[in-house]
């Protein structure tokens, strides 16, 4: 089986290593641990190191000479599934859907000139990881849902004065999906799995304005990416149709940060962000020939909004204390909710702080906690109606070593 249209945002998609979307839709956002202590607020203002090259790539302009960051993402969520087929074709709840995940990124920056800087990162910044029991209720629904992004994006800041910088980046993006589905009601099931990749590319660009001396406003863009993914089709293992073709959109979206250092120990940070998760409208499977293997599955998302605030707390000059709450807004309706994507609105409590090892070296720790509203699913496949309830949360835990030379 396979998806494809002409506007398609992919269905799926994960980290360099196996997970679940942490941010509403399939985004990522754990793209450094120093931000992950605030909830992400205002990451586009802060410009804190070198992961500013990810959130604000103008932001470079606030960094030394020389900087590089290294991070590592423990990231736990969980997608429990309660509810009925009908008609009852047997079958368990699927256990939980999602699993313990490393995610890293890495980031380097540099002053080429007194006004320009360069820089390089690597990350992914979409993911999510689904996978049920084989003979689970839903089986004919979704077994298992995966995509992998990497993504390289070399960058440039250029300080156009002392208030103003502005930022610019190119992102060579892979792509590898994977997807299963059991092909007929019964036990034990026959699987039919696609799996495809692709390489494609896209752009970032920020805004930095230092308004004040203790206060700054950060403007980021990130465009869409589009791919078309090839693979091939098996059943039970064998291949029953190659090649096969995906059209896959990953979604723009824009950031308004604010950054405010209060006084000596405070700082206090916000933002704003929006994601293009509309153009995810349909989710049409076929073969090599272009012909649709099953009825097409209307996905019908929202574009959607994410809020977050946060503040900073130096307790002496080694150690920073940190805080942030969040709320995700998911794109996905209850009517168009599927086993593959079981998305519900998300709220973040996270807590971190950072560490100074000498004057040059910082790690940063932090921790947050996703609180996930019950994702009600109505979804019709098959003949086959899967209906319930899933009770889902995640937990993330981060280092980051930031080196300065």
């Amino acid at each position: 089986m396979l998806f494809r249209t002409g506007r398609l945002t992919a269905c799926l998609a994960l980290a360099a290593c196996g997970s679940a979307a942490h941010a509403a839709g399939y985004a990522l956002i754990e793209q450094n641990a120093s931000g992950l202590g605030n909830a992400y607020a205002g990451q586009a203002a802060s410009a804190q190191d070198a992961s500013t090259i990810f959130f604000n790539p103008a932001g470079m302009t606030m960094l030394p000479d020389r900087q590089v960051v290294l991070a590592g993402h423990l990231i736990k969520p969980g997608a429990e599934f309660g509810g009925t087929v009908t008609p009852n074709i047997g079958g368990g709840d699927g256990g939980d859907a999602g699993d313990l995940a490393f995610v890293p990124n890495a980031y380097f920056a540099f002053r080429l000139t007194p006004e320009v800087h360069l820089g390089i990162g690597a990350f992914a910044p979409f993911g999510l990881k689904t996978e049920y029991d084989s003979t689970w209720v839903g089986r004919v629904h979704a077994i298992e849902s995966e995509l992998k992004t990497i993504n390289v994006n070399p960058s440039i800041a250029w300080k156009l004065s002392d208030a103003l910088s502005l930022g610019a980046g190119v992102s060579i993006q892979y792509i590898e999906a994977t997807l299963t589905n059991a092909t007929g009601a019964g036990l034990p099931p026959a699987v039919g799995a696609v799996k495809g990749d692709d390489y494609g590319w896209g752009y970032n660009l920020g805004l930095l304005w230092q308004a004040s001396e203790r206060t700054r406003f950060g403007l980021a863009y990130r465009s869409k990416i589009d791919h078309t993914l090839e693979g091939d089709l098996k059943v039970n293992g064998i291949v029953a149709a190659t090649p096969v073709y995906a059209d896959v959109t990953l979604p723009d979206s824009v950031s308004l940060s604010a950054f405010h250092r209060v006084n000596d120990r405070w700082d206090v940070m916000a933002d704003v962000s929006w994601m293009g998760w509309s153009s995810f409208d349909l989710l049409n499977i076929v073969n090599g020939a272009g012909a649709s293997i099953v009825p097409p599955t209307t996905e019908n998302w929202d574009d959607s909004y994410r809020v977050a605030l946060g503040a900073n707390y130096r307790l002496n000059d080694r150690l920073t204390l940190r805080g942030g709450i969040a709320y995700d807004e998911t794109p996905v309706s209850d009517q168009f909710r599927t086993a593959r994507i079981p998305d519900e609105d998300r709220t973040w409590l996270a807590f971190g702080a950072q560490y100074r090892l000498s004057p040059s070296s910082l790690i940063d720790v932090g921790y947050a906690h996703l609180f996930v509203s019950d994702a009600r699913i109505d979804e019709t496949r098959g003949g086959l109606l899967l209906s319930g309830e899933y009770d889902s949360a995640v937990d993330i835990l981060s280092v980051q070593l930031t080196h300065t030379f």
